[in-house]
């Protein structure tokens, strides 16, 4: 059974914990690129199993969800209280063929994304970081809130990768 989005925030927030997001967002390119050094393209494409992703699929799924991220902390800058548009992931990975993606193009990607919405991040006041947008599914949250929830799926993604590589965790 799919949790449900209430499910997934609880997960989330309850895995970034009490951690600076920031500094958790920071960190996570770096981390990734060290877990990715001189692996085989075989254990790259290794899935946990059916249905689960590969490590390549992972990181093409961070590179599209920071695109994601950089454009709802915008929406909601520019329109509080607007609408945010959920997405399905798996059709994401199914139709931009995840599992064909250059790995090394989407560590780029991610890698610059992130460094652009951490900088952008950084320039709002503690008042605009308050404003807030409503999720289609999950209600309400803020662009704090919202860097919580990606520190969550940070560490969330990190500690998948991490278990397909045969590595401990990076923090």
């Amino acid at each position: 059974m799919p949790e449900t989005p209430q499910q997934y925030t609880a997960r989330m927030l309850a895995l970034a914990g009490s951690r600076d997001p920031l500094r958790t967002l920071s960190a996570t390119p770096g981390q990734l690129a060290r877990m990715l050094a001189r692996q085989p393209a075989a254990a790259l494409r290794r899935a946990a199993g059916p249905g689960k992703w590969s490590v390549r699929q992972i990181v093409a799924h961070l590179a599209d969800t920071e695109v994601v991220h950089a454009y709802r902390i915008r929406m909601m800058l520019g329109d509080s209280g607007g609408t945010i548009q959920a997405f399905d992931q798996d059709v994401w990975a199914a139709e931009g063929r995840y599992e064909d993606v250059d790995l090394k193009v989407a560590l780029e990607a991610f890698t610059a994304l992130r460094k652009l919405n951490l900088a952008f991040y950084k320039r709002l006041t503690p008042g605009k970081r308050r404003r807030y947008g409503v999720h289609q599914e999950r209600g309400r949250e803020s662009i704090d809130h919202t860097s919580r929830m990606y520190t969550g799926h940070d560490l969330n993604h990190m500690g998948q990768i991490a278990a397909l590589l045969g590595k401990s965790a990076i923090e």
